[in-house]
């Protein structure tokens, strides 16, 4: 039978079937692109913008077609604005470029140049200008100002429109002040002043002398030191279980100043406990070590003790030959009792000897002028002391700017490969050094010197000192390896003629030889022998001299023979800061010529730092002299005082005088002393300035000659004053002012004497 639809039934299946029709036509009838053009472009090439679209001729137009098209021009930075519309099948790209920066400049800026600011930021002339660029230049910018302590700068960039769409950037800045820190405060601490904890942070509350330094200002990353710092005192000092729970800057409403806030909790404070060694070394005592143990059960619980016993037991293990030990300090609190059990493990190792030495940056100098600096040699046990040792022998040929010793695994677990890397520096010198005397004016003294002679360590000197009252001619060549030995061999000729008119009423010139030959008595002792043959003459007497210098004219032959016996534990020959160095000189003369004498002379030196850069110098000296037979000491063989020697007094400025004449006589027995203490004065160290405050004390006396008219004390003659050193890329530079506290009415004095040298 045949089925009827009703008619409104076939009506709304007709309804349903069109409207899901028209609804699904754009998602399979939408339209193809058939042509795109481009509009705006000025710079840019059509093409270049199309490559960009990343919709092409062919694609359905559709809304996410165009948005994925807009997207991707955005994303190239090169417009401004963008739209992208339909024009029947043809989709027109309109843009808007962005300009073209054609210069950029700063203004306002004083303390800062503007090549640091320009490479700071990242925009560049001949870039394409974007707002986003700007806005991170200018933050980078802000950041710069505040490292200096600059936090109320103020920084506009300003845009100037040219033709043919570019622009000239313009950052206009208004520095304004340093913004000090006022104040630092703590709270929650109990067992420490406020101002005690002031001095363990390394930013400071400004003060008006402070202007030479930067600690009172502030900087976020001296922040975060600061809490370790404040974290590494507290363990110091027992306090375990201390933690900081905040630190906060805030700056003042008017941007003038910072206040800071260390908020903190102190804890209980610990002793430490059981102390023991756990060595998992194979057959090894850990009992030898027992020594290096620098604290007891009971005493305070100390973090900085704690390392120093990891550095010492390292140590001890490496000149056992365990060069790669690792020393582990392992704590257990006790909170209840207050104590803190100590255990110091010693991970496995195996014992190691020096596989290979290698030297590396030795452009100039042979390799066997720093290996013979060595006290390992391939094959040797490892010892870290001898490393340690070596290092500071080879800082001491002074050749090298830099000095690494590593210590790297070899081809075996009980190997090891000493690498030593070196960064050569100017071993050639041009030094000239200058004074001045109320009686003499200035003087100049020159000298050409190679450390280094042709990279192998030879020492070749040539010095002269050109001045209206001395001339002075010196030739010196010293082989330190003499043989291939640890002996050094040198030889020295010398010229000189000397106006001593106004201080002792004639003339003087020597010219002689010596020869040199140094040996090593122990690691630290060395001496040196000396054979010297020379000739003076006393010249140009005057009329009116002292009778005791009319008496010396004439030629007189000296040939003698001497020694020098030195004990040095600086930790450098170049600037100590630590050890002592004490020296013993004799001499006799007698071998043949007109002197006859014996003499002596020793004295100490001792460096000892008291706190960073702080160094406290002492110096001691004595020495005497006589003649034997029928010679009496001539004045040109007799000791003088002043100038370096003793600051405050002129050179010969103290000692045994002619009264009528006030001539210099010299004198047969001395002593000198000097304290002196050098320590930074607030610029930064790379600078290499230190100030210096010294006393210095002494005296020379007695002579072979009698007569009423000498004048001749013993007293004490003592000093003081002040200086300042730089270490400038030209050499060292040096001056000092000093004011005689103690001296006879017959001494002369001089307040002010300097020195400086280059090298090249």
């Amino acid at each position: 039978m045949q089925r009827r639809f009703p008619v409104h039934s076939l009506r709304t299946y007709a309804v349903l079937v069109l409207t899901f029709a028209m609804l699904a036509m754009p998602a399979y009838a939408a339209q193809k692109i058939k042509n795109i053009t481009v509009s705006g472009a000025e710079r840019v090439e059509p093409s270049t913008i199309l490559s960009y679209l990343d919709v092409k001729v062919g694609d359905a137009m559709t809304q996410g077609a165009l948005d994925r098209g807009l997207k991707s021009l955005f994303s190239t930075g090169l417009f401004a604005d963008v739209t992208l519309r339909q024009d029947k099948s043809t989709l027109v790209v309109e843009v808007k470029e962005n300009p073209v920066i054609n210069q950029i400049a700063f203004e306002g800026n004083d303390k800062i140049e503007d090549t640091e600011l320009l490479a700071e930021i990242q925009l560049r002339p001949r870039q394409v200008f974007t707002r986003t660029k700007v806005q991170s230049d200018a933050s980078r910018l802000y950041q710069v100002y505040r490292r200096s302590g600059r936090f109320s700068v103020d920084i506009e960039p300003k845009v100037i429109r040219l033709e043919q769409n570019r622009i000239n950037l313009v950052f206009e800045i208004n520095e304004g002040d340093i913004t000090h820190v006022e104040s630092i405060r703590f709270v929650g601490n109990k067992h420490f002043s406020d101002s005690s904890l002031r001095s363990e942070v390394s930013t400071k509350e400004t003060a008006w002398y402070k202007f030479i330094s930067s600690d009172d200002r502030y900087d976020p990353d001296r922040l975060a030191f600061d809490q370790e710092l404040l974290r590494r005192f507290y363990l110091k000092e027992g306090y375990a279980d201390f933690r900081i729970l905040s630190a906060v800057a805030e700056l003042s409403k008017d941007q003038d100043s910072f206040f800071i806030t260390f908020t903190v909790e102190e804890g209980e404070r610990y002793k430490f406990g059981e102390i023991k060694i756990d060595s998992r070394l194979r057959n090894f005592d850990p009992s030898v070590l027992n020594e290096h143990l620098i604290m007891q059960p009971g005493d305070w619980y100390n973090t900085d003790r704690v390392q120093g016993v990891v550095s010492r037991l390292t140590d001890a293990l490496g000149d056992l030959q365990y060069a790669f030990v690792n020393v582990r300090p392992d704590t257990d609190r006790k909170r209840d009792e207050q104590v803190v059990d100590l255990t110091f493990i010693i991970d496995p190792t195996p014992r190691v000897f020096v596989e290979r030495i290698d030297v590396n940056g030795n452009v100039r100098t042979l390799d066997k002028v720093v290996r013979r600096e060595m006290l390992l040699v391939e094959g040797d046990p490892f010892n870290k002391s001898k490393l340690a040792r070596s290092e500071q022998r080879i800082g001491n040929l002074n050749f090298f700017e830099n000095i690494t010793v590593d210590i790297k695994p070899g081809s075996a677990p009980d190997k090891t490969i000493v690498d030593i890397d070196v960064a050569e520096k100017s071993t050639g010198e041009l030094s000239v050094g200058a004074g001045f005397s109320t009686n003499d004016g200035p003087l100049a003294d020159f000298s050409i010197r190679e450390r280094n002679f042709l990279g192998k360590g030879q020492n070749v000197l040539l010095g002269a000192t050109i001045a209206g009252q001395r001339t002075e001619f010196n030739l010196g060549f010293t082989e330190p390896r003499f043989l291939d030995r640890d002996v050094s061999a040198g030889i020295d000729l010398f010229h000189s003629t000397r106006d001593f008119q106004s201080q002792r009423s004639y003339d003087q010139k020597r010219t002689g030889a010596g020869f040199r030959l140094g040996y090593p008595l122990s690691e630290r002792w060395r001496q040196t022998l000396r054979l010297r043959a020379e000739r003076n003459d006393i010249t140009d007497v005057q009329s009116d001299a002292s009778r005791f210098i009319r008496d010396q004219a004439g030629q007189r032959d000296t040939f003698a023979i001497s020694q020098r016996s030195v004990y040095d534990s600086r930790d450098s020959t170049v600037f100590p800061t630590t050890g002592w160095m004490y020296w013993f000189d004799t001499e006799l003369a007698g071998l043949g010529g007109d002197a006859k004498y014996v003499s002596g002379k020793t004295g100490a030196r001792y460096y000892y730092p008291i706190f960073d850069q702080v160094i406290f110098n002492l110096l001691g000296e004595v020495a005497g002299i006589a003649a034997y037979g029928d010679a009496n000491v001539a004045i040109n063989e007799r000791f003088y005082l002043g100038g370096t020697s003793l600051r405050g007094f002129e050179r010969a400025g103290v000692g045994p005088r002619d009264g009528i004449t006030e001539d210099s006589l010299g004198g047969n027995y001395f002593y000198r002393s000097s304290a002196e203490l050098s320590f930074p004065i607030g610029l930064p160290e790379e600078l290499g300035i230190l100030g210096h405050t010294f006393t210095d004390v002494g005296s020379l006396f007695e002579l072979d000659d009698t007569g009423s008219e000498i004048q001749d004390e013993s007293s004490v003659r003592i000093s003081v004053g002040a200086g300042i050193s730089w270490r400038s890329p030209f050499g060292p530079l040096r001056v000092d002012f000093a004011v005689p506290l103690a001296d006879e009415e017959f001494d002369q004095t001089e307040s002010f004497r300097f020195n400086f040298g280059t090298r090249f």
